[in-house]
């Protein structure tokens, strides 16, 4: 099974990074993480922003982007800040209500999609979509990703939220399995019953399972840690996450 990279969600330690950017990723480098995810710009311009990840030799695992940015004359200005930064993956972290309120919405969006993936193509990008709890509920029989990846291109990254998956009651295991070759970039979060601060590894996410099919059919290219709850300081509960990880052989 082919080893992927493990990145951290920098909105994880979104505080830490508005106090001070280059400090914090010094500190996640120090870790041994091997890239980050943005959701949000705290640093200079992308082209330092650029230089402060290459001298840590952190790279750019995607970033969160609202839908508006992909969309029209925005999109040229994305591909541009994105391109410089290194950027391969812009997910959209969530969609506007009328674009995911009906199984016809859905394949409206997924038709968007497949067009803004055919624009990126020539720069070596892919859109993608982040699933809260909307994504991967019902809607009108069926299950919202579903719907929307089975109507669009191939190119379209299905940015699975293990954490989120669960907490809306939604197995993330059964999703891999039915969407291979989507799940390119894949948030390595925490769901507990128990538990609302566990990290990865103290909840009920079935981890191995999970590991299995993004490293064979899922095609996995990046895990990315993503914790939103903290028993300790953001910094600290990140570095669990990841010893946890190294501790699976990750």
């Amino acid at each position: 099974m082919a080893r992927v990279p493990i990145a951290v969600q920098l909105y994880s330690v979104r505080e830490d990074c508005q106090r001070d950017f280059a400090g914090t990723l010094k500190a996640v480098a120090k870790m041994g993480y091997e890239g980050v995810e943005f959701a949000g710009i705290y640093g200079p311009s992308p082209t330092e922003t650029r230089k402060m990840l290459d001298a840590l030799g952190l790279k750019v695992a995607g970033a969160h982007i609202g839908l508006d940015a992909l969309l029209g004359d925005e999109l040229k200005r994305t591909v541009e800040f994105h391109r410089t930064l290194g950027n391969q993956f812009l997910i959209a972290p969530g969609l506007p209500e009328e674009r995911r309120n009906r199984k016809a919405a859905w394949r409206e969006t997924a038709r968007l999609f497949s067009e803004m993936a055919e624009k990126l193509k020539p720069f070596g990008m892919k859109p993608g979509s982040h699933n809260h709890a909307v994504e991967v509920s019902p809607i009108e029989g069926e299950i919202a990703w579903d719907v929307f990846f089975s109507n669009c291109s191939p190119a379209v990254v299905m940015q699975l939220d293990t954490g989120n998956a669960l907490h809306a009651g939604m197995d993330p295991v059964p999703m891999l399995e039915k969407h291979p070759g989507r799940a390119l970039t894949v948030h390595l979060k925490e769901d507990s019953k128990t538990n609302d601060k566990a990290l990865v590894g103290e909840g009920d996410v079935r981890w191995q399972d999970v590991f299995r099919l993004c490293e064979t059919t899922g095609a996995t290219q990046w895990y990315i840690v993503e914790q939103e709850s903290y028993p300790y300081p953001p910094l600290e509960c990140i570095d669990h996450c990841l010893k946890w990880l190294r501790a699976q052989g990750k």
